[in-house]
């Protein structure tokens, strides 16, 4: 993705490919709270439009640094992430993910309830951009997921992702082992946040504008459905599955009208024939093909000589 943009100097793909790496951060940071804790979070989008907003109002209502929105809007998701989490994150059952998909629904309404402050439909206008160059922001972008990726898969390869995958498997033996179950998954939730707010905030000066459209449930379907495809609980896969879905949706614009029918099938037969994702298990095929490949060739020796040696 760093040599694309050489080799190909276009403006329309250093876009498609920047949006792409957003949205490949909004995946990965869905699914290190939720794939590895297995639960399921249907209002990504909240985290994501309230680092936008927080964003869009720092730089236009205040005048604010355009570099401050970034930590802002990872403090601003934090404590909605708290707001939330910590009441439902007790609860068993689908009432995390009620909740989620609640608060990302009354955001949005309250958007647009309050237009005099939010800019109702039309959103928030005029923002100024981190870097004034494509080709530089599409290198920020894309250096910021490579780096947050890597905190992510680092931290669910250690200890701490070790507890979160038990309590996927079974959360009452956690507790039974003495584990505090509710403040892993709530601190997992509040680094998901942090990550998914940053990223909110970088788009929001990406588009130069911000809108409810954010908080639109579609959103978090959007994310989660690249998750599956590039197979959940991995943190690398999801960051392959939105490149593709990215990429694959301008691809398919040739066929017009013709265009969602064919990424809704497409869809459909990853998800159905490939249950584990597709980038994923492919990229651990792969390395283990290369691993077969590099490794010395045993040396067979015949029974005979083996009784001689004895």
């Amino acid at each position: 993705m760093a040599i694309l943009p050489l080799v190909f100097p276009s403006n329309y793909l250093i876009g498609v490919l920047t949006v792409s790496a957003i949205y490949g951060m909004w995946a990965v940071s869905w699914d290190f709270m939720s794939g590895l804790t297995g639960r399921e979070n249907f209002g990504h989008s909240l985290f994501i439009g309230v680092g936008a907003y927080t964003a869009g109002f720092l730089n236009t209502s205040f005048g604010a640094n355009p570099w401050w929105s970034l930590p802002a809007a990872m403090v601003m998701a934090v404590l909605f992430a708290l707001l939330i989490g910590v009441p439902t994150l007790r609860l068993k059952g689908p009432y995390f993910a009620l909740a989620m998909l609640s608060g990302a629904v009354i955001m949005q309404r309250l958007m647009l309830i309050f237009w005099e402050h939010t800019g109702g439909e039309e959103g928030i206008n005029g923002l100024t951009p981190l870097i004034r160059s494509q080709l530089g922001f599409y290198y920020l972008v894309l250096g910021t997921l490579v780096a947050m990726t890597a905190l992510l898969l680092a931290l669910a390869r250690s200890h701490w992702g070790l507890i979160l995958r038990a309590i996927r498997g079974d959360e009452a033996t956690c507790q039974a082992a003495g584990i505090n179950v509710t403040f892993y998954k709530i601190a997992s939730l509040v680094i998901s946040a942090a990550c998914a707010g940053a990223a909110g905030a970088m788009y929001a000066h990406y588009q130069l504008q911000v809108s409810p459209q954010l908080f639109a449930v579609v959103t978090s379907i959007t994310i989660i459905t690249m998750v599956y495809v590039g197979g959940m609980g991995t943190i690398y896969g999801p960051v392959g599955g939105a490149v593709l879905l990215v990429l694959m949706t301008e691809l398919l614009r040739r066929f017009g009208e013709w265009r969602l029918m064919v990424y809704s099938c497409t869809l459909i037969l990853i998800l159905f024939y490939l249950p584990n994702g597709l980038v994923a298990p492919l990229w651990q095929r792969l390395r283990g093909l290369f691993r077969r490949r590099g490794e010395a060739p045993r040396v067979e020796v015949a029974p005979d000589v083996m009784e001689q040696q004895a």
